[in-house]
């Protein structure tokens, strides 16, 4: 170090008063001996006064600590110089000097590459966080996980994902998230739109296609439950497959980032059924499309963020607000179009949002983060306090419902 710190005159005077002054004689009087001199140290005294300064940090002998450490700065050794500074921005942490610490800290990352770099980097992205600036803290924790462990790395990637959904980068959230869980980055709803393309594109020039996979009442009441799920893959045209894809492309992803892909592919198939369950009770007629899976979606995010209260990154604060306008005018058109001869199947629109908003009520998301746990837990946020028991008994009692209601409609048409 050219200039070395001297945060002593702080540490002592901003410590507790009377906490130096009755500190017991040190049981190491050679170490005493050494904050008296001048000149270079030993590489091993360096290491003891390091160590007791770590101890005399946690016992909260502050200007004690500060002392041992000042010692050991401007040590030839830098990774003796970079624990000692780390440890003196850590005592001034401490006792509330926090723009100094982190010039302490910073001076770690400007020193040759030393065992205390990733420390120094992590501590900084904290106080950036603190403060607000929350650019500098990415960049902070980027710095940090080129440097970490590799059982440290999860629990960087979690953090950066939500300085990433608070920034509104929700790409790069999702990616970090992934990386939390050693997971992929692709989301679930991408590849349920490439899927739902596909099919329908491949549909839309083979009726024997589209035959095999729409929900057909006939075919339901005789066993073939599985077009419950597949009448999401076919549509009635481009505009229909348009609009669709277009919906789970907006709602989708905010589903997948408070709930996690798991729960949105769970979601997704139940609410398909649930529409197409509406469907068969009520309309009596074939239908195509994914518009009750979607209505389903749109109930989750509706239900779940006022019961839960996940924190929303900017995308999503800009979406949620205008979901239930977004349920209020297609159920209204869709009435008004069935009076005047089209045929848009409102039943299972209203079945797919009603079982939506079942399981938002029900299923909390996996995390409820808000960006104060995240930075104090490494998943992200505390978990939710609802019994998952009782999670489970509603999921049970939706299938249960929707089983029975299939059963009574079979029976019945």
């Amino acid at each position: 170090m050219n200039e070395p710190l001297d945060p002593g005159a702080s540490a002592g005077t901003e410590a507790s008063a009377g906490t130096e002054a009755s500190a017991a004689p040190s049981a190491d009087p050679e170490l005493d001996a050494a904050l008296g001199t001048q000149g270079p140290i030993s590489e091993q005294m360096a290491r003891r006064l390091i160590e007791r300064g770590n101890a005399r940090l946690e016992a909260g002998e502050y200007g004690l600590a500060a002392a041992d450490f000042q010692r050991v700065v401007g040590h030839p050794d830098a990774n003796l110089t970079g624990a000692a500074v780390l440890g003196t921005g850590n005592v001034l942490y401490r006792v509330d000097a926090e723009d100094r610490a982190k010039a302490a800290w910073e001076s770690v990352t400007r020193l040759p590459e030393n065992a205390s770099t990733y420390q120094a980097w992590r501590n900084l992205a904290g106080v950036h966080v603190r403060a607000g600036a929350l650019r500098e803290a990415i960049e902070a924790y980027r710095q940090a996980d080129r440097r970490a462990p590799a059982q440290d790395k999860p629990e960087i990637a979690a953090r950066l994902g939500w300085l990433a959904k608070e920034t509104g980068n929700t790409g790069a959230a999702s990616r970090y998230f992934a990386q939390s869980r050693g997971s992929s980055g692709i989301l679930i709803t991408y590849v349920v739109l490439a899927v739902t393309a596909a099919v329908s594109f491949a549909a839309f020039n083979s009726a024997t296609l589209t035959d095999a996979l729409l929900l057909d009442p006939f075919w339901v009441q005789h066993g073939q439950l599985y077009r419950l799920v597949t009448v999401t893959l076919v549509h009635g045209g481009y505009l229909h497959l348009a609009l669709n894809l277009y919906a789970l492309w907006i709602v989708g992803p905010v589903l997948e980032s408070i709930w996690g892909k798991r729960l949105f592919l769970l979601f997704y198939v139940l609410t398909a059924i649930g529409g197409s369950t509406g469907s068969f009770l009520f309309s009596h007629a074939a239908s195509v499309g994914a518009s009750g899976a979607i209505f389903g979606l749109v109930g989750v995010i509706l239900a779940g963020t006022r019961a839960h209260h996940p924190v929303l990154d900017r995308r999503a604060r800009s979406i949620v607000p205008q979901l239930g306008m977004f349920v209020i005018i297609n159920l209204v058109f869709g009435f008004v179009t069935q009076v005047g001869g089209l045929n848009i199947d409102n039943a299972a629109h209203i079945g797919g949002l009603l079982t939506g908003l079942w399981l938002g009520f029900v299923v909390p998301p996996g995390k409820v983060p808000t960006l104060r746990s995240a930075m104090q837990h490494p998943t992200g946020a505390e978990p939710s306090a609802r019994s998952p028991l009782l999670v489970a008994a509603g999921v049970i009692g939706l299938v249960g419902v929707l089983a029975g209601a299939l059963a009574f409609g079979g029976a019945t048409l």
